[in-house]
């Protein structure tokens, strides 16, 4: 069986884990393998664990151990649902993968700044995996001060072996569709 990687991208609020979920369900045997959660269970069991600034290096040996257990225990297809922001992580992320016989998906979402913000001002969402700031407003900040300084570079053509753009929540179910498509080829 192939299996596939799919790796989401993309800034907070911009609709990562919902596609990551919708996609779970659409594609047997795949799993969801989110940061955040890693991030609340850690901050809910393990606060004096995780540091107050700096990378948070904890909540990546937790999500690498998860994500090992996945790719050398079970057959499942595996759903990355996290920034992936930065380009040489995500190379060396998908390499991994590719050096293990999976196929990668890239999907970015694209989603204007204005539309970011207003979906944060409606949030309800916890903010206890946040670790560095205290609110979502300013993590879309700093994302934006990232992508203007040219620290974030997008993924392009070439990066995984497909690549989707979602630049609108009316383009998440042909994404999805093609995507299903993709992997029962």
């Amino acid at each position: 069986m192939n299996r596939f990687v799919i790796m989401t991208v993309g800034k907070t609020h911009s609709g990562k884990t919902t596609f990551a979920k919708s996609l779970e369900k659409e594609i047997p045997n795949s799993v969801v393998i989110d940061q955040d959660n890693h991030a609340e269970f850690l901050n809910t069991y393990y606060q004096r664990l995780t540091p107050k600034q700096g990378p948070n290096n904890i909540k990546y040996a937790l999500t690498q151990t998860i994500v090992d257990f996945a790719v050398n225990e079970t057959n499942c297809h595996v759903i990355l649902c996290n920034s992936n922001r930065n380009r040489k992580g995500r190379l060396k992320l998908l390499e991994h993968f590719h050096n293990k016989g999976f196929t990668s998906i890239l999907v970015t979402f694209d989603i204007p700044q204005h539309v970011l913000m207003e979906r944060i001002a409606k949030s309800q969402r916890s903010t206890e995996i946040l670790q560095t700031v205290s609110t979502f407003k300013e993590v879309l900040t700093r994302q934006q001060d990232e992508t203007n300084k040219g620290d974030v570079i997008e993924p392009e053509d070439g990066e995984a072996d497909h690549l989707f753009v979602i630049q609108n929540v009316n383009e998440v179910h042909s994404v999805i569709q093609k995507i299903i498509s993709s992997i029962s080829n």
